[in-house]
C-alpha cells in the first residue's frame, strides 16, 4: 500500500505546546502508512531538537523556509508563500497539516493554489482576541474565515474555540475536529528524587509552600498578574514562594517590578526548562494568568500531576477547569479574586488534596500524545480516502 506523504507547517519551533505537539506528531506518524514532512522557519528553540530528528536514518524529513517568520513583513510573507507553493509542487503532498496563525494562512493559500489534494489546519489558539486593535482584530478574523472555507478539516484543541470558530463563521463546522493537544500521561506525576535538594538549587525553600506557572513570559500569558498576586500572597502568607518557569520579552520588566517589590527572595524566575513534569512535583498549587489560550498544555499536566489549579476563566481553560470541583476560577484580569483561590488552597491541605486528587482524575485518555497522534492518522486517512492521490 502506498504511504501518505503529510507534510506539516509551522511558522518557527518555539518552546510551546503548539510546537511541541507538531514536533511530535512529525516523528510518531506511523512509517508503514505516512511519509512526515515538516516545513518550518528557523530561529526557534526546538530547532535543534528537529534536526536531531531529521538525521536519523529513515527518519521524517524536515525543509527550512528561512521567509516564514513570525512577524508580519508584507516581502518576506510574499516570499513565504511562494517558497510554500513551490514546495509543494515539488513534493506533491496528499495532506498539507497547517499550524499556528502565520503559517495557517500562508500554507493554505498556498497549498490550494499547487493543488494538494486534503488540506488540515489545527487551530492551538486564535491570533486574534479581545486585546486587539478592531481593525487589526478584524482582519485576522477575516483571514481565518477566508482559509477556513479552503480547509477540509479544522482541528481544535478546545470546545471553547470551537464555538467562538462557529459563531465567527470560521470554516464549515460539519468539517470541525475536537483533538486535544495532548501530553505523555504515563510519564504523569513524574518520579522524583531529593526533592528537597531539587528545591535548593532552585532557590526555593525546603519547606515552603510553592505557587508555580508555566508559560512564556509574553502578553497571552500575562505574567504580570501572576506577580500581582505573588504580592498579594507573600503578604497574607509568609510560606508561600512561587515559581515561574518560563522565558520571553516580558523577563526584564518583571525583573525590575521584583526588584523595586522586594520580592526577588520569593519569586523565582526560572526560565526554560526541560524537566517541567518534574518540577510539577516541587509545588502545591498551579496558577494561569492568561488572557486566552487553545489548550493550554502545561495545565493540563500540572493537573496530572495532581496539582489544583487556579486560573482565569478563559476559553480552553473552561475545558478542563471546573470552579470548585477539580480547581478554581476567576474572572479574567481580576488578580484580587486569583489571589483569594490561591490563599484558600494555601491554608486548606484537604482542600488542596481533595481538588488536586480530582484534577488528575479528570484528564483522561483523550489527553494522552499518543492518542492525539492515531486521531489525527485517522483523519488524514478518512480525507484521503475518497480522493484521488498524488504520486509518490
Amino acid at each position: 500500500m502506498r504511504r501518505l506523504k503529510v507534510a506539516h507547517v509551522i511558522t518557527r519551533l518555539d518552546l510551546g505546546g503548539a510546537q511541541r505537539n507538531t514536533l511530535y506528531t512529525w516523528t510518531h506518524l506511523d512509517p508503514r502508512r505516512f511519509q512526515a514532512l515538516l516545513i518550518c522557519g528557523r530561529g526557534g528553540l526546538l530547532d535543534e531538537e528537529a534536526c536531531a530528528a531529521a538525521a536519523v536514518s529513515g527518519g521524517p524529513r524536515l525543509l527550512w523556509l528561512p521567509a516564514l517568520v513570525r512577524e508580519v513583513s508584507p516581502a518576506r510573507d510574499l516570499l513565504a508563500l511562494l517558497g510554500l507553493w513551490n514546495l509543494f509542487l515539488a513534493e506533491r503532498p496528499d495532506v498539507v497539516h497547517t499550524h499556528s496563525s502565520k503559517a495557517g494562512v500562508l500554507g493554505r493559500l498556498a497549498a490550494r493554489l499547487a493543488g494538494v489534494p486534503v488540506l488540515v489546519h489545527t487551530c492551538h489558539g486564535f491570533g486574534f482576541h479581545e486585546g486587539q486593535r478592531a481593525p487589526l482584530k478584524s482582519a485576522a478574523v477575516s483571514l481565518e474565515r477566508f482559509c477556513g472555507g479552503l480547509s477540509d478539516a479544522l482541528i481544535f484543541v478546545s470546545r471553547a474555540n470551537q464555538e467562538t470558530a462557529k459563531e465567527l463563521g470560521l470554516g464549515d463546522p460539519r468539517r470541525y475536529r475536537l483533538i486535544r493537544s495532548g501530553v505523555e500521561l504515563s510519564g504523569l506525576p513524574a518520579k522524583l528524587e531529593a526533592r528537597s535538594r531539587r528545591k535548593m538549587e532552585l532557590g526555593l525553600g525546603r519547606h515552603k509552600l510553592v505557587v508555580a506557572s508555566v508559560g512564556n513570559l509574553k502578553p497571552q500569558k500575562n505574567p504580570e498578574d501572576f506577580l500581582s498576586m505573588a504580592e498579594r500572597v507573600a503578604e497574607a502568607c509568609p510560606e508561600a514562594e512561587f515559581l515561574f518557569v518560563g522565558d520571553g520579552p516580558l523577563r526584564a520588566r518583571l525583573e525590575a517590578r521584583l526588584l523595586a517589590k522586594g520580592l526577588s527572595g520569593r519569586v523565582v524566575l526560572a526560565g526554560w526548562r526541560r524537566d517541567v513534569a518534574e518540577l510539577l512535583t516541587l509545588c502545591d498549587v498551579f496558577v494561569l494568568t492568561s488572557l486566552w489560550e487553545g489548550l493550554p498544555r502545561a495545565l493540563v499536566e500540572a493537573m496530572k500531576s495532581g496539582l489544583p489549579p487556579v486560573c482565569y476563566a478563559v476559553d480552553g481553560v473552561r475545558d478542563v477547569v471546573q470552579d470548585g470541583v477539580n480547581g478554581l476560577l476567576a474572572p479574567p484580569r481580576d488578580a484580587a479574586k486569583l489571589s483569594e483561590g490561591v490563599l484558600r488552597l494555601l491554608g486548606n491541605e484537604a482542600l488542596r488534596r481533595r481538588l488536586g486528587e480530582a484534577a488528575a482524575a479528570s484528564i483522561g485518555p483523550e489527553f494522552d500524545i499518543g492518542e492525539m497522534v492515531k486521531a489525527q492518522e485517522r483523519l488524514y486517512e478518512e480525507l484521503t480516502a475518497a480522493r484521488p492521490k498524488t504520486d509518490a
